[in-house]
């Protein structure tokens, strides 16, 4: 039996960011390698939907790490049940982080929207509570940067210092003249829209992309695996 994928995230009460996850949810399940059940909002919603799945099933966040705050909050509140050591039905998996494919599509998209060597290049990322999540951060934008051949500062939308702003000026104070913003977010919400605001340019979010689907399949299927063990 094919666990189920049970996609993870707060929608923020925000009709466009609900859209494009359930969009994403569709195009995972347009692959017919597992049922999906999309599993979005308030921390009780999300469970109500979790608790409703019979079978085993596979818990995969929809955000990247460090990419929306709200997510990761209601993801670790999350009562997930029996884990696959204990002999249970249940493996959750970690957010998208620093995945080779995800990060080269980032810089495709920065490609797109204009960048050149000798911009300047801000990472923002929304921010999070765990070290773990600061670190995935540091390290796509340590992979953006080998990539780009091109030094990555990093900004926080919400949660850490220093501010997207922050890190845009100093780059100006530096004497980039044209400076450039990887959205690290999976699908549009009030805060990539706030980073419009900044005299820069900016990519979207990653979603849509083919290789995020990719890679939320390639998670269910390590935890599948994982499961089957």
């Amino acid at each position: 039996m094919v666990p189920t994928m049970v996609l993870v995230a707060d929608d923020a009460k925000d009709a466009h960011r609900a859209e494009s996850l359930y969009e994403l949810a569709g195009a995972v399940a347009g692959r017919g390698e597992a049922p999906v059940v999309p599993a979005f909002g308030a921390r009780e919603e999300v469970q109500r939907e979790l608790d409703a799945v019979d079978g085993p099933k596979v818990v995969v966040p929809a955000y990247v790490a460090g990419g929306c705050v709200d997510s990761a909050e209601l993801y670790a509140a999350l009562d997930l049940g029996a884990g696959p050591d204990a002999g249970g039905g249940v493996c959750a998996t970690a957010p998208l982080g620093a995945v080779p494919s995800v990060v080269g599509e980032l810089a495709g998209r920065l490609a797109d929207r204009g960048w050149t060597p000798g911009d300047g290049v801000v990472l923002a990322a929304d921010g999070g509570e765990s070290p773990e999540e600061r670190q995935s951060v540091a390290e796509v934008a340590r992979m953006l940067s080998r990539r780009l051949r091109a030094p990555v500062q990093v900004g926080y939308v919400r949660a850490w210092a220093p501010t997207v702003a922050d890190a845009v000026e100093r780059l100006r104070g530096a004497g980039r003249g044209r400076v450039a913003v990887a959205s690290w977010r999976l699908v549009a919400d009030a805060g990539s829209e706030r980073l419009h605001e900044l005299d820069a340019l900016v990519t979207p979010p990653l979603w849509p992309c083919a290789n995020v689907v990719d890679t939320l399949l390639a998670k269910h299927r390590a935890a599948t695996a994982r499961l089957a063990a």
